[in-house]
């Protein structure tokens, strides 16, 4: 159960260029001008779920090309990236001025063990930490939202945290479907 109704959430402004990473542009720009970042990163964790548990073993096992990662592993990454995200958020949020550094994703990856795990406690700890993520910037003020930091070694505000977990999930779901669901696998 979401920890927070749809129609309460707070809006969040879109955040500037200058507040996040430069290529991190490929993933704010993808959601809307509208503030309602935390209502589409509800929407989307009840989409991406549905979406997901149809998927046979198969298909969740599925590479498009030689060394690209399996659904159970993009998702595991998708998972690691927004508690990272999060984390900074909260670190920057609560006035922690640490520069906070960066993670290499092939790394963790590879480590996770996503490939032997099942997909239902895979989609049972996105579900965990999405809520955990909504109930987070949610329980911002709206100051915080503005507060900045540095994080791999570049300035980041936790607004512009927010839009890029949001905006890196759409990327992996489109990938999904074009490069995993769009083709027969069998």
């Amino acid at each position: 159960m979401p920890p927070l109704n749809n129609h309460i959430m707070k809006l969040i402004s879109k955040p500037s260029e200058g507040e996040y990473v430069p290529y991190a542009i490929a993933y704010v720009s993808q959601l809307p001008d509208d503030g309602a970042v935390l209502k589409h990163m509800a929407g989307n964790r009840d989409y991406i779920i549905a979406m997901l548990q149809s998927l046979s073993d198969e298909e969740l096992a599925y590479r498009y090309a030689p060394g690209k990662w399996n659904i159970k592993e993009v998702m595991v990454h998708v998972i690691d990236a927004e508690r990272i995200f999060a984390y900074r958020a909260l670190r920057i949020a609560r006035n922690d001025k640490t520069p906070l550094s960066g993670y290499e994703q092939d790394d963790y990856v590879a480590a996770s063990n996503a490939s032997g795990r099942d997909m239902a406690d895979i989609l049972a700890e996105y579900e965990a930490t999405r809520n955990a993520s909504l109930a987070l910037f949610h329980s911002f003020a709206e100051d915080d939202h503005l507060k900045t930091g540095i994080a791999n070694d570049h300035p980041v505000s936790v607004r512009a945290l927010a839009y890029q977990i949001a905006g890196h999930e759409l990327h992996h779901v489109k990938i999904i479907k074009e490069r995993y669901l769009a083709n027969d696998v069998g």
